[in-house]
């Protein structure tokens, strides 16, 4: 199990009720018929989640050298695809996380940052040059 369905049991419950609830809504199933159905659907997702790499036995996310390397000045190396990102937050958000759930997936510090360190400095920056959150005079 991945550290996202692990620490979160009702989140892999959840997707999967929602799933068969899709199917039984246009589809006729007799009652007898669903424990089979939900068991059906939790092994196709664990399936897939195993497939792409997560959620083997054992896995305990990035170690301290992955998540040390992939903090780079000018971006931060996304776990999903292996790409640098100056942020990670639109990134993630196509992929259906949140910042948390990115985080406990992957097993990262909860002071993950989500904004490569050198282009926060760069933000700020300019956010200084042009005094903003200073009242005009």
């Amino acid at each position: 199990m991945d550290n996202l369905t692990e620490q979160h049991p009702a989140f892999m419950l959840e997707k999967v009720g929602a799933i068969v609830a899709a199917y039984v809504s246009r589809n006729a199933v007799d009652a007898a018929q669903l424990p089979d159905l939900i068991d059906q659907v939790h092994t196709a997702i664990a399936d897939l989640r195993d497939k792409q790499g997560r959620g083997g036995p054992g896995y305990t996310g990035a170690n301290a050298k992955q998540v040390e390397a992939s903090i780079q000045h000018d971006g931060l190396i996304s776990f999903i695809d292996g790409k640098p990102y100056k942020t990670l937050k639109r990134h993630l958000t196509a992929h259906g996380l949140t910042p948390e759930r990115y985080r406990l997936q992957y097993g990262l510090p909860a002071d993950y940052p989500m904004v490569a360190p050198g282009y926060a400095a760069r933000r700020s920056e300019i956010a200084r040059a042009i005094q903003l959150g200073h009242k005009a005079a």
